[in-house]
């Protein structure tokens, strides 16, 4: 038989560059994004994109180059994604909640060669710069202003020689992309939020975020010209790759620099927002509003990642007119590349029923995983499919990284066998979908029985007056560690009538296995949170650990 092989006329490559030239064709006169009173449409986005990368261009900074920005969810940030890597340069986005010594880490780890800094975040990225080493080159710096900031907040000085809006106004709108010479290429270098470990710099290939991109497309059947509310940050996984599937269908995109439960109801109102992500807090926090009576315009659909979602609290956001999808993924992976995908024969399940299962993280999407699968990591086996038997979580497919940026051991540790092992402790069901139970080094070992730290919290979610819950190790000297649970209350509860430890146990007894229920109770205001609304556990594991083993603890099961 002849062997056939592709020529230039049927190859291509898969980028998500050719998505904002795509728009610029169709929808060049559709609105791409609102902020504020600012509004450009996709025609201006496309030329601001080329006049931006022509002038990073003219810097002398090309392929393979990193260009940093720590900027909130602004349209500066968003053109960002596509003007970069048309320069042939990778993308870092830095979490801008980091304080400056993790922000010159970061500089000095990607050897970035330009920082877009926002206006309101000058001063960190100052401080950040100052300390690196003499030695160490600097990147060049670009200020963002901000129309609706003071004068001082924009003000240009010797740092900030020059803005972005100038980088804009020189720069050449016929300026040619520079396309991937192939689609495995990097585009992004992304850090890790550090929940559990040391930040490490996950470099993604065009093609990954390219499938991932266009698998949630499918999978959330997104329609033409939606209208997107910028919920998520754009720095975490890049907005799982909203920032560049909104121009594949034209959408809009509505930008916001501070999320609030009120800001998100008036933004719904008064743009009939149709699409938003956001951390399962950010559903809670929609759930928690006092006024939550008035009933929305239109459905809302929430695509919910980053931690397992309790099931109390999808119950509460769906009442409310959000229409939620669950999905499951890692930096590492782009984004959720897992997703909970409904099956119609659960349509007549109570609402109770359905929350519940629509809080499993479900099977792979349809182009970017070539598999998902729990495996015994002492053995290598998969686990039984009994939604019982515990494993961790292994990956593999196109949007998984490429590996960690200038650290070969652990990517080899993290890929093996062209698996990417995620660290996630799961059970997969007799359906075929995966279940989440904890990360590895959140679940609790009592007396040699693990306890999920997760279903401990699912059920501390359903107390009327509980607002969030995180539960961690403490030790103890008898059964090695019990569980400790960190609680928020509700607003206006202490005014009523705030419950006792006792009390949150006695609950918890009533609602789950004897050995499972928490032993420390502590109240607290709010729980520690990354930017992107994961609790950070490694601090409660700390003040855990502070606590010291109870004096106090009954050593019997009861």
């Amino acid at each position: 038989m002849m062997e056939l092989k592709p020529n230039a006329a049927n190859s291509t490559t898969f980028t998500p560059l050719g998505f904002l030239e795509r728009a610029a064709a169709i929808y060049g006169g559709c609105v791409s994004i609102v902020y504020n009173q600012t509004e450009y449409k996709w025609s201006e986005t496309h030329d601001r994109c080329r006049r931006v990368a022509s002038s990073i261009s003219a810097m002398g900074i090309g392929k393979n180059d990193v260009v940093s920005v720590i900027a909130p969810n602004i349209p500066s940030m968003y053109e960002l994604h596509f003007a970069v890597p048309m320069a042939g340069a990778i993308l870092n986005c830095i979490n801008t909640r980091l304080d400056a010594k993790t922000v010159s880490v970061l500089l000095r780890h990607s050897g970035s060669k330009l920082l877009f800094v926002d206006c309101w975040l000058r001063n960190v990225a100052l401080e950040a710069i100052s300390l690196l080493a003499a030695n160490e080159a600097s990147p060049r710096l670009v200020l963002i202003t901000d129309e609706y900031e003071s004068e001082e907040s924009n003000a240009l000085n010797g740092d900030f020689s020059e803005s972005y809006d100038e980088l804009v106004r020189r720069g050449d709108s016929n300026f040619d992309a520079v396309w991937p010479e192939s689609e495995w290429d990097p585009i992004v270098l992304n850090y890790t939020s550090g929940t559990t470990s040391a930040p490490k710099g996950v470099v993604l290939s065009h093609r990954g975020v390219f499938t991932l991109a266009v698998d949630w497309l499918i999978e959330w059947s997104v329609p033409k010209r939606p209208t997107y509310l910028w919920t998520l940050p754009m720095f975490h996984a890049n907005g799982w790759c909203y920032t560049w599937a909104m121009a594949a269908v034209g959408g809009t995109n509505i930008c916001v620099r501070k999320i609030e439960a009120s800001t998100i109801y008036n933004l719904i109102e008064r743009h009939g927002v149709t699409h938003m992500c956001g951390a399962p807090v950010v559903l809670n926090m929609l759930s928690n509003l006092k006024d939550t009576t008035k009933a929305l315009r239109n459905t809302v659909h929430v695509m919910t990642a980053g931690a397992p979602p309790p099931a109390a609290v999808l119950l509460r956001v769906e009442s409310l007119g959000f229409a939620v999808c669950h999905g499951y993924g890692l930096t590492e992976t782009a984004g959720p590349a897992v997703t909970c995908a409904w099956k119609p024969e659960w349509d007549n399940l109570s609402l109770e029923e359905k929350a519940i299962l629509k809080a499993r993280q479900g099977v792979r999407t349809l182009i970017c995983l070539a598999g998902v699968d729990v495996i015994d990591p002492a053995t290598g086996a998969l686990v039984p499919r009994d939604g019982a038997t515990v494993g961790e979580v292994v990956l593999r497919g196109s949007s998984v990284m490429l590996g960690y940026y200038k650290d070969p051991e652990s990517t080899s540790k993290a890929i093996s066998n062209g698996w990417f092992f995620s660290g996630d402790v799961g059970v997969m069901h007799a359906d075929g979908y995966l279940e989440i139970k904890d990360r590895s080094k959140d679940v609790i070992i009592s007396g040699g029985e693990n306890i999920s730290s997760v279903e401990v919290e699912s059920v501390l979610f359903t107390h009327p007056v509980v607002n969030e819950a995180a539960v961690v190790a403490r030790p103890d000297e008898f059964w090695g560690e019990t569980p400790c649970a960190f609680v928020s209350l509700k607003s206006g509860v202490k005014e009523k009538h705030q419950p006792t430890d006792e009390e949150l146990m006695k609950y918890c007894r009533e609602k789950m296995p004897r050995y499972m229920v928490p032993k420390t109770v502590v109240f607290v205001e709010e729980l520690p949170k990354t930017s992107t609304g994961k609790v950070q556990k490694y601090l409660l594991r700390e003040l855990a650990r502070a606590l010291g083993p109870d004096p106090t603890q009954n050593k019997s099961p009861a």
